[in-house]
């Protein structure tokens, strides 16, 4: 047990920097656009205070007070605090713990289910990355080519060995799982002249594939799909949200993701069991 209590100590360090990219790597990328949308126009580029996911060190949003080391503790800090920042009293929001105790779980699950292994280390990449993903799309509807394009590879590097399926199957799964998602987008837009989803779902599904092989596709669209249609009729009834506000579908991509990744052929089975 000491190797999943070490995964749970890193996964909580691991999910306090993950709340550090969910909530700069958007404002990064769109100061990235406005620039090169100034220089496109021959205007002057807005200066502003250098942001990186490494500098400023984090700080209050509300009021700019400097966070200490005893103020950042994953899990702990926030219930000491009492879900307040220690200057100003501004409420901090219960995501932060809620990412580091996921991201916790995640890796500590990965070194109970694989050890120390290349399964293991790559398993809690994988689920690290889709977690800050999927908040991100959440907030933003964006899924930055940052996280989504080195997923994909690093997924095609890891099953090189196969770790977890071979690497002809990985090929497939992420030409499949872009070309998948394209062909939607554009039945959907021909059909009705609206864009129903964007690249980055495309590009999500293709690590995926990357990441759990071909075979997987089927179960990571089915469940993606019909978790995301239950959740948006729910949203629209319940929280009365407009049929026209865009919701997106990365987190059900990637929570889809998670479990093809860890349960995905023993639940494939239990299907085929029912179905045959």
């Amino acid at each position: 047990m000491l190797l999943p209590l070490l995964g749970l100590v890193v996964g909580l360090a691991v999910g306090s920097f993950l709340n550090v990219v969910i909530h700069r790597l958007p404002i990064m990328m769109e100061r990235e656009w406005a620039a090169q949308a100034a220089e496109m126009k021959g205007d002057q580029v807005p200066q502003q205070e250098p942001l990186s996911l490494a500098f400023p060190g984090s700080r209050c949003p509300s009021c700019g007070h400097k966070i200490s080391m005893a103020e950042n503790i994953p899990l702990l800090s926030w219930a000491w605090l009492r879900g307040k920042c220690s200057a100003c009293a501004t409420a901090i929001s219960v995501r932060y713990p809620i990412v580091e105790l996921m991201t916790g779980i995640a890796v500590a699950y990965c070194a109970f289910r694989f050890g120390a292994t290349l399964a293991g280390a790559g398993a809690a990449v994988f689920l690290c990355a889709l977690i800050a993903a999927c908040f991100i799309d959440f907030d933003t509807q964006l899924l930055p080519d940052s996280i989504t394009l080195p997923l994909l590879w690093l997924g095609l590097v890891v099953n090189i060995p196969g770790t977890f399926t071979d690497l002809q199957s990985a090929v497939i799964g992420a030409v499949a799982g872009y070309l998948i998602l394209w062909s939607v987008f554009w039945m959907f837009k021909f059909a009705t002249g609206k864009e129903g989803m964007g690249y980055g779902d495309f590009k999500l599904l293709a690590a995926i594939g990357a990441w759990t092989g071909w075979k997987m596709l089927p179960l990571v669209i089915l469940a993606s799909s019909v978790i995301g249609a239950i959740v948006g009729v729910l949203m629209i009834v319940l929280a009365s949200r407009g049929r026209d506000v865009p919701i997106p579908f990365g987190p059900y991509l990637a929570g889809a993701g998670a479990v093809a990744l860890l349960w995905g052929e023993p639940l494939t089975r239990e299907y085929l069991k029912l179905i045959y």
